[in-house]
């Protein structure tokens, strides 16, 4: 694309080009979930009676009782005190925080992490940045699931990279349609994304299923990105296991964060993690790319890094536990109460994360057009937030956020309840 300033013997300024699959990277942006959730949230009558509930975002910080550990708040405070971790620190990050989590998830894994195995990143998101950008070459593509988190969507648009999605089956538990993934895949296919437990939908993935994506990923000679952002936060009949574990079958690059199970999502401390045993990306020097990427962005804080050694050996099992049945009273609650609402409908209770899909069955809606019409006017009328499924790929699906205190969850399901009683076709009332 071509700019000037007009006029006769004007410069033409190339400022900017369509990427190869010819979406602007300007519209990228407009993909994330916080500008979905902005325009709903501008549909909100700020001079309504009733508070603004936020089912919306992947924060669950906003209620007092999803609060961090003791132990993770002393141990900022002692490396912050210490006055020892002010400077910059090695761009991969810092030794004695590498080691904790190569440790840390080495415990699930049937061989061990080094700390030449962990790079440091700011959040979880940089680490997906990283990786999308290292992998991005001209004509490859990604496969992605649908529905996904939608950073990957733009990253890849950003990078020039395609992406290619495959089916979440929500009657399945959202299983990954495996067949669809091999008949996305050629030549040109670089990865495979896998997000478990999973944003948006709350699944968990059993080690059958698991062991099945590490075969079809070797048949197809591709690698695998697991995004374990929400590992261990797992409540349901199915137990967390991470995508390393079928490291000797398929290589896989696991990305995570302490932002989670720590819930400390401001903090922006993530991680990358080559699980390798067979040596397959050294060989390949994905190892030396990543550092090489890692060497011209910006590190996770110094004193943050300090202290993740003594957050992760110092927070006990009674922490988690109580946060997994927070989550659990929450999901059964949600659950529970959307099977109550005419117009609504899960196909799958949640099992993990903090998320739940809902879809929208608009033949018992009168004039609602689609989701983003049904958010933007529970937004108006209910003052209830919640997110749009057409920004994670699911047109007319909602996802509703459930770790919240159970009296505001049960007041906006109330509200959700509400509005679709008033909107209910005459027929279907």
């Amino acid at each position: 694309m071509e700019a000037g300033n007009g006029g006769a013997g004007a410069t033409r300024w190339r400022i900017s080009r369509p990427p190869a699959n010819g979406a602007p990277l300007a519209d990228a942006g407009s993909m994330s979930i916080r500008t979905v959730l902005g325009r709903v949230i501008s549909s909100v009558d700020a001079s309504g009676p009733r508070p603004v509930l936020a089912l919306g975002s992947g924060d669950p910080t906003a209620s007092a009782c999803y609060r961090p550990p003791p132990e993770a708040e002393d141990a900022i405070v002692e490396a912050l005190r210490s006055r020892e971790h002010n400077g910059y620190s090695p761009t991969v990050g810092v030794l004695p925080a590498r080691r904790a989590i190569a440790e840390y998830l080495s415990l699930d894994l049937p061989y061990q992490l080094s700390p030449d195995d962990i790079y440091l990143t700011s959040g979880c998101c940089q680490a997906i940045d990283v990786m999308i950008s290292v992998l991005a070459q001209p004509g490859s593509n990604i496969l992605l699931p649908k529905p996904g988190f939608p950073l990957y969507e733009s990253r890849t648009m950003f990078s020039n990279l395609e992406a290619r999605h495959f089916n979440l089956i929500p009657d399945r538990g959202w299983e990954a349609d495996l067949e669809s993934v091999e008949s996305l895949a050629d030549e040109n296919t670089v990865a495979m994304v896998i997000i478990n437990p999973s944003n948006p939908c709350g699944s968990v993935y059993s080690h059958d299923h698991l062991a099945k994506i590490a075969e079809i990923a070797k048949k197809l000679g591709i690698i695998i990105i697991a995004d374990e952002v929400y590992d261990h936060l797992a409540f349901g009949n199915m137990p967390f296991i991470p995508m390393g574990v079928f490291a000797d079958v398929v290589p896989v690059i696991t990305v995570g964060s302490i932002s989670k199970r720590w819930l400390v999502p401001g903090w922006r401390l993530g991680w990358i993690a080559t699980c390798d045993p067979n040596g397959i990306l050294k060989e390949a020097k994905v190892d030396k790319s990543i550092e090489n990427y890692i060497n011209i962005t910006n590190d996770p804080a110094t004193f943050i890094q300090a202290a993740v050694p003594q957050i992760i050996a110092n927070t006990n099992d009674d922490y988690f536990n109580k946060i997994l049945n927070l989550l659990r009273n929450s999901a059964d609650l949600c659950y529970g109460k959307i099977k109550e609402i005419r117009g609504i409908k899960c196909p799958h209770k949640p099992e993990g994360s903090m998320f739940v899909m809902v879809k929208l069955d608009l033949s018992c809606l009168d004039d609602i057009q689609d989701d983003l019409d049904f958010c933007c006017r529970l937004a108006k009328e209910e003052s209830v937030i919640v997110l749009p499924g057409s920004a994670l790929g699911m047109k007319d699906w909602i996802r509703i956020t459930f770790a919240m205190d159970v009296s505001t969850l049960e007041n906006a399901l109330e509200r959700i309840k509400s509005f679709c009683q008033r909107h209910a076709k005459l027929e279907a009332q």
